[in-house]
């Protein structure tokens, strides 16, 4: 208990400071921020956070389950349109569609899962958080999110440049640049500045996701969001997080991923909605509400498993 309420504490207030510098700084600022983390600032955390995870045990399986996840969300919310146009004689326009299937598949496991692992779990059970995000929710999103992205919306299907970003995303690589520098002796002081250097990442995390939620304004479509949280945040965790033992998965490997598969959804669906023109007001809505839904969900899961 008082894990999560200093966790609590750190994740409010670093949000919250994120919140009121996106309304007082220009709009180029949080740009500038997620493009300097995703380039610099999570790789190098990435090697740093590595060095103390412990890689033994089934963690392969982890990205596995976050497929499982991504496959059973997207499939429910495809069931929930299905049974809303069979009960109400309405359907959704296609761009809406996309956009409640991919708020049920893809969550925010980078920004804001890494940051909750490390503060309730420690960096030794960091390495099946990294796999899940970066071998599953990775390819979740910019694959099959992609795929039916261009299937419900429109505007651009560059193929090509899709499956660029994701070959030359400096998290993959710093993921195996990490594997190779774990046995590696490096002096103390760089160790240490190393270790500081990635919890001060993980705090300009919080505050990035603070700064974009400053910019989501949009609430009248909560209905159709509140189903696709439901899903995404409520029923898949469940399920899956039920069935981990059969996997093999028990313990605080099990507790990473459900939390993990319990994350709000990413913010790369809002990238993909508006690229492929699908409902990006349904889209923002799900954004917001998902980060408020987890202060509550939080305690859930940590108490279930």
């Amino acid at each position: 208990m008082t894990n999560l309420l200093e966790l609590y504490v750190k994740l409010v207030g670093l949000v919250l400071l994120g919140f009121l510098l996106g309304r007082k700084l220009p709009t180029t600022v949080p740009t500038r921020l997620a493009q300097w983390l995703f380039s610099v600032g999570v790789p190098i955390s990435i090697v740093a956070f590595l060095r103390e995870a412990d890689l033994s045990g089934q963690i392969w399986i982890a990205p596995a389950i976050a497929y499982l996840a991504i496959f059973l969300g997207a499939f429910l919310a495809w069931l929930g349109i299905k049974g809303q146009a069979y009960f109400t004689n309405t359907i959704p326009q296609d761009s809406t569609q996309g956009s409640l299937i991919l708020a049920a598949m893809v969550g925010n496991t980078g920004y804001l899962g890494f940051p909750i692992i490390l503060a309730m779990v420690g960096k030794e059970y960091f390495a099946w958080a990294l796999f899940y995000d970066l071998l599953g929710s990775l390819f979740g999103s910019y694959g099959l999110g992609v795929v039916l992205a261009s299937h419900f919306g429109g505007g651009v299907r560059n193929y090509w440049q899709i499956t660029k970003a994701i070959i030359i995303n400096p998290a993959l690589w710093s993921f195996g640049l990490g594997l190779l520098l774990r046995q590696a002796n490096i002096p103390n002081i760089v160790e240490f500045c190393l270790e500081k250097f990635a919890w001060c990442v993980v705090a300009l995390s919080l505050v990035l996701i603070g700064m974009r939620l400053s910019r989501l304004n949009s609430w009248y479509k909560l209905p159709q969001a509140a189903m696709s949280l439901a899903i995404k945040m409520l029923v898949v965790p469940l399920v899956i997080g039920i069935t981990l033992p059969l996997f093999g998965v028990i313990g605080v490997p099990a507790q990473v991923i459900v939390l993990q598969m319990a994350m709000p959804p990413a913010f790369a669906t809002l990238v993909i909605a508006e690229t492929f023109n699908l409902d990006r007001d349904l889209t923002v809505t799900a954004l917001a509400l998902g980060a408020m839904v987890l202060l509550l969900t939080l305690p859930v899961w940590l108490w279930l498993f």
